[in-house]
C-alpha cells in the first residue's frame, strides 16, 4: 500500500514521472500533448466559451461568405455532424445566420452576423497574439514553414484515418 518498491509516490508526497519511453517515441502522444496543450492557452488566453472549431468555422464563414455548410465543414476539417452542432451553437449566440441554399433548400448557407463578424475580429487578435507565444521559441523565419509541416502532417493522418486498414 502507498506505492511500489521503486520510487513510486507513497502518502503525501508527489513523484513527477516522466512517460514511458516507448509512449514519448509514438507520434499519437506528442500530438496529443500538443492538443492538450493548445486547447489550455486557448481556453486562458483567446476564449473560455468560444471554442477552437467555432472559431475555425467563424473565420471559413468570413472567407467563403454565402457558402453551403457541407462544404465549408470539409474547408475546417470539421466531420458534418460535429459541423451541425457548431453552427447550432454559432447561431444560437447570434453569431452566424443559416439559411437555405438557392441551389438545394436542404443545404444550409452560413453568413456572418455584424456580432460575428464582431467576434470573429476580436478573438482573431488574440490568436495572433497566441500563435506568437506558442512560436516564440522557434525561427521567425521558419514559423510559416512550421505552421504548414503542421497542416501537411494533419492531412497525412487525415488519409491513414481514411484507409480500411493498415
Amino acid at each position: 500500500m502507498g506505492g511500489s518498491a521503486k520510487g513510486g509516490s507513497r502518502a503525501g508526497r508527489r513523484v513527477s514521472l516522466e512517460a514511458p519511453a516507448d509512449l514519448a517515441a509514438a507520434p499519437g502522444y506528442g500530438a496529443r500533448r500538443l492538443y492538450q496543450a493548445y486547447l489550455a492557452a486557448w481556453n486562458r488566453h483567446v476564449d473560455s466559451v468560444l471554442t477552437g472549431p467555432q472559431f475555425a468555422v467563424l473565420s471559413a464563414v468570413r472567407a467563403y461568405p454565402g457558402f453551403d455548410q457541407t462544404a465549408l465543414a470539409k474547408a475546417v476539417a470539421l466531420d458534418t455532424s460535429t459541423m451541425a452542432d457548431v453552427c447550432r451553437r454559432l447561431e444560437n449566440r447570434g453569431l452566424i445566420v443559416r439559411g437555405p441554399a438557392p441551389h438545394d433548400a436542404r443545404a444550409k448557407v452560413l453568413t456572418l452576423t455584424e456580432d460575428g463578424l464582431a467576434a470573429f475580429r476580436e478573438v482573431t487578435r488574440r490568436t495572433r497574439k497566441l500563435d506568437q507565444a506558442l512560436l516564440a521559441g522557434c525561427p521567425e523565419e521558419r514559423r510559416g514553414e512550421i505552421a504548414g509541416m503542421l497542416n501537411e502532417l494533419g492531412a497525412l493522418w487525415e488519409a491513414v484515418a481514411e484507409r480500411p486498414e493498415i
